[in-house]
């Protein structure tokens, strides 16, 4: 059996939000493009995503699949959860994404990447070393054996059209909450999504919530309410403080 022979068409927002947060708590990828001759070729890449959730990558233009995309710009991208410890391996959640992928000169796209990249510093700075982008123009999500279905790009790119402030502000709210506030960063993975103990930081803020990072673990922080300016950042912030204290 195929995993689209289980595509399902019956409403269930759960998938949704299954692929947001799989999407959001990703470091790498297999990136599919086509080669000269047309035939597809598969990279393992490093990736980031905008406030948005479209993903973001570091490209050098030496590699194989820079050359493509600037001939077809088409993709296909694969973020895998890790294999379960036990069990089928086949089980484990994964997204598929679609579109086409071209440069960007936006200085936030540069910064988000970095932030959740850190070791990138060392050759983000050569010349052929480019931030991309990803349009994403089709989504398939699979939550394990048999259950796999489309998904509206809507439901997975969420518009953050209106928190154009928060965009503006979110390279001093990371900061902030890095050197300020540090504990606060360890307790949200620890206390609230029950990470190890570990050197935690904050790589991103969005409307739906923030991105942890501690050496090559990852973890999700999701809002209880959609935000779209600092004030709204700094009072979510401060209940999920008090909450994992409490």
């Amino acid at each position: 059996m195929t995993e689209t022979a289980s595509l399902s068409t019956e409403p269930d927002p759960a998938p949704a939000v299954h692929a947001r947060r799989l999407l959001r708590s990703g470091l790498t990828a297999t990136l599919a493009t086509a080669g000269a001759d047309g035939a597809p070729y598969a990279s393992f890449v490093g990736y980031a995503t905008r406030l948005d959730g479209s993903p973001l990558f570091l490209f050098s233009g030496l590699s194989p699949h820079t050359r493509n995309l600037a001939r077809d710009p088409r993709f296909s991208l694969l973020i895998a959860a890790p294999p379960k410890p036990e069990g089928d391996p086949m089980d484990s959640a994964r997204l598929t994404l679609g579109g086409r992928i071209a440069r960007s000169e936006d200085p936030a796209d540069r910064a988000r990447y970095l932030r959740r990249h850190p070791s990138a510093e060392l050759y983000a700075g050569l010349a052929d070393f480019k931030i991309h982008a990803a349009a994403v123009a089709d989504a398939h999500f699979v939550g394990g054996f048999a259950r796999a279905r489309g998904l509206p790009v809507g439901d997975v790119i969420r518009d953050a059209g209106d928190a154009l402030a928060l965009a503006e502000a979110e390279a001093g709210i990371v900061s902030h909450m890095n050197e300020d506030h540090a504990k606060a960063v360890s307790l949200y993975a620890t206390r609230l999504l029950g990470q190890p103990a570990a050197a935690w930081a904050m790589t991103g803020i969005d409307p739906e919530g923030a991105d942890l990072r501690a050496l090559n673990r990852t973890a999700r922080l999701e809002f209880d309410r959609r935000i779209a300016t600092p004030g709204e950042a700094r009072q979510n912030l401060v209940e999920l403080a008090k909450r994992a204290r409490g």
